[in-house]
This record gives C-alpha cells, structure tokens and sequence, in this order.
C-alpha cells in the first residue's frame, strides 16, 4: 500500500500543493525497506518507474539528483513543471524501457 500524505512539495518537479506519496530511492526489492526515500507527486512517481527498471534505480538512480540528472527525466521536468499541479498527468513507457 502505498503512503499518501498531505498536500506538499514535490520532491523532484517542485510543484505544489500536490498529493505526494513515498517513494523508496532504492527498491524494496533490492533492500531500500529502511534507506533513503522522497515525497513525489504521482506523476512524477509515474515517469521514473515508467522510465527505469528497479534494477536501474538501485544501481545508479537512488538519488533525486542523479534521477533529475538523466536527459529523459530532465525533458520531462521542463516540461511537467509548466503544469497546473492539479493536472492528471499521462504517463507513457519509454522506448528504451519497452524494448527490453
């Protein structure tokens, strides 16, 4: 289940109020139960998994500096940010991640 709070600040787009939910920096299944985690907005939530495997996201991705950091996620940042945050967000799979 995952843990919503309060209206706050996206960790990662920045924008607010938003609803924000808990996501691990590094998947439970590769043991982040108890490591770092960030308060993200579900569209945001959305296009990292959408992006990254969480393979991928353990292995390098478990910081919110290094996610912003990736050109896919950087595009999409410009460009979400723009948005009434409010706004429901579609989210498409990435090319990269359908073909694997």
């Amino acid at each position: 289940m995952k843990e919503r709070s309060n209206a706050k600040t996206c960790d990662l787009c920045w924008r607010s109020p938003v609803l924000t939910s808990v996501h691990h920096l590094i998947p439970k299944e590769y043991g982040g139960a108890d490591g770092p985690t960030a308060q993200l907005c579900s569209a945001c939530h959305r296009q990292i998994h959408a992006l990254f495997t969480n393979e991928e996201l353990a292995g390098f991705y478990h910081t919110v500096e290094r996610l912003a950091d990736h050109p896919d996620m950087a595009r999409y940042l410009r460009w979400v940010k723009k948005q009434d945050p409010q706004k429901k967000i579609a989210t498409r799979k990435s090319n990269r991640k359908r073909k694997q």
